[in-house]
């Protein structure tokens, strides 16, 4: 027997603050998470009303009970492609740098819990890419999941350029 203390990872030894609590969600093949502070509320994907001269990933904008806020296309955000939206298809309203923001996504998976200590930085070979988007890895198993800072969906420039956009409509 080792006279070597060992810290207790067992999960009855993990306090509160030892995990992020996220939101899960579907992108394609790939999951994803954000913080579940960040996250407003889930609703269905209805009534976007097309904004001319946007980026392409902007869908558009709604009506959220009288307060009008953009829309962004994940999928179109990250480059990996476009999809029919289905019966799962939904918009995660979320504040980004101080706005509120619709951001669409195939599925909302699950709310759950990551322990901080299984969250890895992004690996350097995407860091200076899709990294710059991550907060980390997750691994979860045999599976992995990305977990998104959503302060850095929107860079300032196109913060800038979708509040000259929307102001109007």
């Amino acid at each position: 027997m080792s006279s070597h203390a060992t810290a207790d990872t067992s999960p009855m030894s993990l306090k509160m603050q030892d995990y992020l609590q996220v939101v899960s969600f579907r992108l394609g093949a790939e999951e994803y998470a954000i913080e579940i502070t960040k996250v407003k509320e889930i609703i269905l994907v209805e009534g976007i009303t097309k904004v001319p001269q946007m980026p392409g990933y902007i869908e558009g904008i709604i009506n959220l009970r009288g307060t009008v806020i953009p829309v962004l296309d994940l999928r179109k955000r990250f480059a990996v492609g476009e999809s029919a939206f289905t019966e799962h298809t939904r918009i995660v309203v979320t504040r980004l740098q101080g706005r509120i923001i619709g951001m669409i996504v195939d599925a909302v998976s699950r709310v759950m819990k990551i322990p901080k200590a299984d969250i890895q930085p992004p690996p350097e070979t995407i860091a200076c890419m899709a990294g710059e988007y991550l907060v980390g890895v997750a691994k979860l198993g045999e599976r992995m999941q990305l977990v998104l800072d959503v302060e850095r969906v929107l860079q300032a420039n196109e913060a800038a350029q979708l509040d000259g956009k929307t102001v109007h409509a």
